[in-house]
This record gives C-alpha cells, structure tokens and sequence, in this order.
C-alpha cells in the first residue's frame, strides 16, 4: 500500500465541456491577464484568437502542419506551433511556464477515449503542473457527472 507521501496530488483544476460552445464559455471565467496559456488541437486558431484578450500569452498548437499554416495566415499577430498534443515533452520544449492548458482534440469525445483523456490530462497535470486544464470532452465530462469523492467522517 503506497503512503500518502508517495501519491502524487495534482493541485491541478480539470474542467471537463462538451461541445465548443461550453469549452469558449470557460475563457472568461477560467482565462485572466497575467495567464500563459497553451492550446492543444487549435486548429485554424479561432479559440486561440478568443483566449488572446484576456491573456498574458498564448500559443495555439496543432499536429496539423497546414492548420497550422492557415492559423498564422488568419491570426499574424499570435503565436502558433506544430505539435503532437501527446507531446508533453515537446510542449515542454516550447520554453513557457504555461498556467492554464486548453485540449481540443479529435477523438477525446468518444467513450472509448476515456482512459486515453485521463492519461493525457495527468500527464499534462504531472509535467506541466498548470492550475487550470480546460478539455473539450463529452465522455469526461458524462464520467465526472457521475463521480463523488468519498470523505471519510473522523470520530
């Protein structure tokens, strides 16, 4: 039986959303001016964009050399990088003490996908340690619906 000394704590928030619609809606409330933040799966950086205002920084990547390519053409003024968002090592390299992670990534909706989401959010949450990870999920977000932590009543 591991200790509690040994178990690794993420101080890291995950804010599950379904849909793009609930995923935009978490910039105002999760995003403030002194935030670097990193965008996983950006695409053509419209979300990018929309986080941009209300930021220190941000830098959309995408696995995708021509989305990446189309991002830079639509949005000059911000910065954008190819990245495999499975990468952590290569975000890591990006040089940037991100605080605040946006994934939308192609297949983290589907049921099947879940243990895949959870993995990659821990891994973000142990290398990266940012404060708040923003996943655009439905099958995370169904998963977290149903989940409450046991406490145990001291006598």
């Amino acid at each position: 039986m591991a200790s509690k000394n040994q178990l690794f704590e993420a101080k890291t928030e995950f804010i599950g959303t379904r849909g793009v619609r609930e995923y935009r809606e978490t910039i105002p409330v999760w995003v403030n001016a002194g935030d670097v933040v990193l965008e996983l799966g950006c695409e053509w950086g419209t979300t990018t964009a929309l986080i941009a205002p209300h930021c220190k920084k941000v830098i959309g990547t995408d696995i995708s050399p021509k989305c990446i390519e189309r991002a830079r053409e639509m949005h000059p003024d911000l910065s954008f990088e190819v990245l495999d968002g499975f990468d952590v090592k290569a975000a890591l390299e990006l040089g940037e003490q991100f605080n605040k992670i946006y994934i939308d990534m192609s297949g983290l909706s589907g049921y099947r996908s879940l243990l895949d989401t959870i993995s990659l959010l821990m891994m973000y949450a142990t290398v990266l340690r940012p404060e708040a990870i923003i996943v655009k999920s439905g099958a995370l977000k169904r998963f977290a619906a149903h989940c409450i932590p046991w406490r145990s009543v001291s006598h």
